[in-house]
């Protein structure tokens, strides 16, 4: 049976559970990104600094937890790992909201 994205995030998140991991990874996704779209815009040298940056980003944060990226595994975490960005912030961002609505 083939795993549902719920199980490769699952996965994914308990690869990622150091706090530093965590951060590096929510702001290297992002950067190699921004550096994608640069490149595509042809700004090749902004673009390359910022895709090979995040990519360091990532890697460092894998040396600290102690395991290997997830795409090791498959090419299907290229995408899980922004989904799981997207994830970490929105809920950071609620957390941020019950608890400011809780101050009231």
């Amino acid at each position: 049976a083939m795993a549902s994205l719920q199980d490769y995030m699952g996965q994914y998140d308990h690869e990622h559970s150091n706090p530093w991991n965590k951060a590096l990874h929510s702001a290297g996704i992002p950067i190699i990104f921004a550096g994608i779209i640069f490149l595509i815009l042809t700004w090749w040298k902004l673009g390359l600094a910022l895709f090979v940056g995040g990519w360091v980003l990532l890697f460092l944060g894998h040396r600290i937890e102690g395991n290997k990226p997830a795409f090791f595994q498959g090419p299907v975490y290229f995408l899980v790992g922004p989904l799981w960005v997207a994830k970490e912030i929105k809920d950071a961002l609620l957390r941020r909201g019950h608890r400011s609505a809780a101050e009231r």
